[in-house]
């Protein structure tokens, strides 16, 4: 990972980039938190990134701030949405620990209003950087 011109695991907000069929971009500010080699995002279980994620997996990370402002040269990633309850246990405990008090106030108003059993856990790996 040193090679690498940033470290997704380390910044607050990074861009995640999803591809639809027609190759076409689609960027989105999100949280992310790395265990091992892999990175863990979560996402309603039916949005756009999550479809585009199931459908072929190939995704880019960038830093950036809340409002998808990038920052940093672009990584390629691959990524896939976990199925495993041991693998997503382990997405939301390093996503609850670098984020605090705003993940677990998120976690409550997600359980009050029935969204937080349809979240879905996506895990990335950084393959190289890009350009």
């Amino acid at each position: 990972m040193n090679a690498l011109p940033f470290d997704p695991g380390d910044e607050s907000y990074v861009s995640l980039a999803t591809f639809r069929k027609n190759g076409k971009e689609v960027r989105t500010p999100v949280w992310i938190a790395r265990a091992g080699q892999h990175y863990y995002l979560f996402s309603e279980g039916t949005a756009g990134k999550v479809k585009r994620i199931r459908a072929n997996g190939k995704a880019r990370l960038a830093a950036c701030n809340s409002h998808g402002d990038i920052r940093s040269d672009w990584l390629e990633a691959q990524g896939r949405v976990v199925e495993n309850k041991d693998v997503t246990d382990r997405a939301y405990d390093v996503l609850r620990r670098k984020y605090g008090w705003q993940m677990k106030i998120l976690d409550v108003v997600s359980k009050m209003t029935g969204k937080y059993e349809r979240r879905a856990i996506i895990e990335l790996q950084v393959l190289r950087a890009t350009q």
